[in-house]
């Protein structure tokens, strides 16, 4: 039976690894699969999703206007297709999450969403906004602050240490630009007691 999941946590828990695991799964057992990402990401030369591991895999690109059940459904004419995963899929709209609950309940493909919860003012993305609400699936996966306790909050900093309060939700960037932290550690940065650590 298919089904919507969100896996979600902070930055540098392993989203795009577990997906590239999960679509090789799928390819190991001669099954196909569509795999999304989101074009705001152009730290790439060519469509992929790239893991801090090394792995990496051609991707499909979507923005706020690709029509994902049109596109899906035009591919499941063409040929079966297994499974659907989206990696940043924060960056999904209300409008794209709906069609991907249509996938999984009207073409009975299972969809495998990866993404970021919260942004650095700890507020919910749109897409994260509605894979909470709509998913069959919530699965949480973990990464540690430095202090050892479980990283919920992201931190945005400027590259000299200091955390960003406000600006922009979206700005693209990796360990150059976030950082992963704790509650407790998110709320001592944000009152100015914040030393980035390695």
């Amino acid at each position: 039976m298919a089904q919507l999941y969100f896996y979600y946590s902070a930055m540098n828990a392993g989203k795009s690894t577990s997906l590239l695991q999960s679509a090789y799964n799928y390819y190991e057992k001669g099954m196909r699969t569509i795999i999304y990402t989101s074009e705001m990401d152009h730290r790439f030369n060519m469509p992929k999703i790239s893991s801090r591991i090394g792995a990496s895999s051609p991707a499909k690109l979507y923005n706020s206007n690709t029509l994902l059940f049109e596109e899906i459904s035009t591919e499941k004419k063409n040929s079966p297709v297994d499974c659907v995963l989206v990696d940043e899929s924060q960056f999904l709209t209300r409008n794209q999450v709906k069609s991907l609950t249509n996938v999984v309940d009207i073409l009975h493909i299972p969809v495998l969403c990866y993404g970021l919860r919260t942004d650095f003012r700890g507020e919910l993305f749109p897409g994260s906004q509605y894979l909470l609400a709509w998913s069959d699936k919530l699965v949480e996966l973990k990464t540690v602050c430095s202090c050892g306790r479980k990283a919920t909050m992201v931190i945005r900093f400027d590259g000299i240490e200091t955390p960003y309060k406000e600006g922009n939700q979206v700005q693209i960037g990796g360990n150059d630009m976030y950082i992963s932290v704790c509650r407790k550690h998110y709320s001592q940065a944000l009152n100015d007691n914040f030393i980035k650590v390695s």
